[in-house]
Formats: C-alpha cells, structure tokens, sequence
C-alpha cells in the first residue's frame, strides 16, 4: 500500500494563484495524499477558497489561524501532519501531476532521510532536463550546495520522513527571511545521507509581484543575516567543505543587504549599514576567493562586487525590473 504523504502549504495572500496550486494537488499521480492548508490569517479569499475545496475532496484539511508569518504556518501545518512523508509547496507555486509520485520513488530508492530534485521549471523556463538519474550525497556536500547556493534554498522542491523531521526536533525557528535556508542546513546535517534527483516536477513562480522574490525589503536581507549567522553558530558538522560555504554565503549576504539599500533607495536612512556590508565585502573577500567551491566565472564576479558594489548592485536591479516586466505566465 502507498504511503501516506502530507503536503503542507502556508497560504497568505495568493488568492491569485491558490486555485492553480490546489488542482495540481487534488490532480497528482500519487493519490494517497493529505493536503494541508494552513490560512495564514490572509486578509483575501484564500480562506473561502481553501474550504471550498475541501468541502469536494477528503484528503484537504484545512486549518485557519492567526496571522503569525510563514514559519508558524508551516509548523502548525507539520504539527498535523499525520503522513510517513512531508513535501512542502508554497501557496503561489504549483507541482508537475508526477512530481509527489517521483518525490516518493527518489526518498524510498536511495533510502533517504530526505530527498531533492535540483533542478525546478520556473515561469520563465520551460526546459525539461534531458538526463535523470538518482545519487546519494553525503550530508555534508549537500548542506554545502544548499549554502552556496547551486540548489533552490527553500524546503520545496523536497520531500522529509516525517519520523526523522521529529526525531530531530527539525522546525522553522527564523522568522520573514533565511527560515528555508535554515531548515534544509539543519535537516541536511542531521540526514543519513540525502537523495538527489534531477528531474523537474516543482513549478517556481518569479512573477508574483507581492513576494519577496520580487518585493525589496531591507528586513529581508538583515532577517538573511541572522539566519546564516545561527547556521554558523548551530554548524554540526565542522568540515572544510561546509565552513568554507557557510563563510562564502556570509560575505555574499553583505552585498545582498547593499543591494537591498540600493532598491529600495534608503542608503541616507542606513549609512553606518551601508558602509558596513562595503567593509565586509572588501575584508571578507581574499579569504572566501581563495577558499570557496566556486567557478572562476562566479569568483570574477566577486571581484566586481567588492569593488563596484554600487554598480553592480544597479545592474541586477535593472536586470530583474525587466525579467519581471516579460514574466507573464499565469
């Protein structure tokens, strides 16, 4: 008999797209489901939306709660969660109908405490990998692709034991911004070993205007700061490998908070910020050069950073404006 998987999904002002995400939930291969929707206190419809799909199908429970930020939301959705297996979907993305049938294949084929598919179609790629095949990574090395970061950082794109994710006492303990990040470090470390797919079964949205993909806020970057400072503080295992992505991760977060002043047009509001993340960036940046698990291409880029943060940072916004502006994908 199949077992039983809980998919959890925090819903917060997605009314736009939580119809999309939910039938590719109801519409999946793999029926043995519990979806789990947890209304986040959302201020639109995305209640009334939840029941009225629960109401049609037995495998929705829908849980209502204050709102308290994406974090509670997934561990309230976790601490219902009744099946052997937990995936994870934000509430604007949506799933290939295969994708929790390979989640399970790849867990149960590498016998992993968690699995991953490294690669997602995004609304702005539409490209099926052409090659698939399973690998088992040691804890480390994932843990390291996660921090550099080669894989998506969030805890889609994933499948847990649920057993394990307990066992561990594994929770989003951060809160707004590095929470994914946070929890894929600790619960990478903390696995047997993790299994790696290939494939792409997870839809990653880059258009929904009122994310934080797309939506600059400086807190976003300094919540990032806490969240890979707590990694370094919590690190488990202490391998070069791991320390020296950990450390690269720190100094790109200087130039992601400078790019975040930049955006939002406040460096006025935050010099002694400002003219912090330019010191760290430049005395941070002979070490994690030399040390980092990096392409030559990447490390060139670096440099320009460090040295032209301004400018840089400028070019990447005006880069995003206008992938944004040509994101029309519903």
């Amino acid at each position: 008999m199949d077992k039983l998987v809980s998919i959890i999904v925090p819903v917060y002002g997605v009314e736009k797209f939580l119809e999309k995400l939910i039938l590719s939930l109801i519409r999946q291969t793999y029926e043995n489901l519990e979806i789990i929707l947890v209304d986040d206190g959302s201020p639109d419809n995305c209640g009334a939306i939840c029941d009225k799909y629960a109401e049609h199908d037995s495998r929705i429970k829908v849980i209502h709660k204050e709102n308290a930020g994406v974090s509670e939301a997934r561990n309230t959705g976790m601490d219902s969660a009744t099946g052997d297996f937990i995936v994870f979907v934000d509430g604007d993305d949506w799933l290939e109908s295969d994708a929790v049938d390979y989640y399970v294949r790849l867990i149960t084929k590498t016998y992993s405490d968690m699995a991953i598919s490294d690669k997602n179609f995004t609304t702005r790629s539409r490209m099926q990998t052409e090659n698939d095949c399973f690998e088992i990574w040691a804890s480390d090395k994932a843990a390291a692709e996660f921090l550099y970061p080669r894989i998506s950082i969030g805890c889609w794109n994933k499948i847990f034991r649920t057993e394990f994710l307990r066992k561990n006492n594994i929770r989003f303990t951060m809160k707004i911004s590095g929470e994914g990040m946070h929890f894929i470090v600790s619960a990478a470390q903390k696995a047997n070993h993790v299994g790696v797919g290939h494939r792409k079964v997870y839809n990653y949205r880059l258009n929904n205007e009122n994310s934080a993909v797309t939506k600059y806020r400086l807190d976003m970057g300094i919540y990032a700061q806490k969240s890979i400072n707590a990694i370094k503080d919590e690190l488990i295992l202490q391998t070069p490998l791991l320390l020296d992505a950990v450390n690269w991760h720190i100094w790109k977060n200087y130039g992601y908070i400078l790019f975040l002043i930049i955006a939002t047009d406040s460096k006025k509001e935050n010099l002694a910020l400002y003219k912090d993340c330019r010191r760290n960036l430049l005395i941070r940046l002979p070490s994690v050069l030399v040390k980092s698990k990096v392409s030559a291409k990447t490390k060139i880029r670096m440099v320009l950073e460090a040295s032209a943060p301004v400018l840089m940072a400028r070019r990447r916004l005006r880069r995003e404006r206008l992938a944004l502006q040509n994101d029309v994908m519903e």
